[in-house]
């Protein structure tokens, strides 16, 4: 399960999904991340070993590694979400930090 949503998390860089399982999600995702800082092949090799997707780890080294090289740590932001409709279980949102600017333009030309 951890994998599918470290999977979800690279690919889409905001995953919605429960407090304690968000929380779990970081001690599994982050050193995930700190193995992209460093693109060589036997982190490489371990990465795809961790996550299993050949197209999450070239996203890993191309794209997240150089985008979090100057940071030592801290690559996830978990915000309270509010609860969940049938179970009243506590919802967090999981996001990447320094996400482009893409995501910025959308929200203001829904305005």
């Amino acid at each position: 399960m951890l994998r599918n949503m470290t999977n979800s998390l690279l690919r889409h860089e905001v995953i919605k999904t429960t407090l304690p399982k968000a929380k779990e999600l970081r001690r599994v995702a982050e050193p995930i991340i700190t193995l992209g800082k460093k693109p060589s092949l036997a982190n490489r090799r371990l990465a795809f070993s961790r996550l299993r997707d050949r197209e999450m780890v070239l996203k890993l080294f191309n794209e997240l590694g150089p985008r979090f090289a100057s940071r030592n740590g801290g690559y996830l932001r978990i915000l309270k979400y509010g609860f969940r409709q049938g179970d009243n279980a506590p919802m967090a949102l999981v996001e990447l930090l320094d996400r482009p600017a893409v995501a910025e333009e959308a929200k203001t030309t829904e305005k």
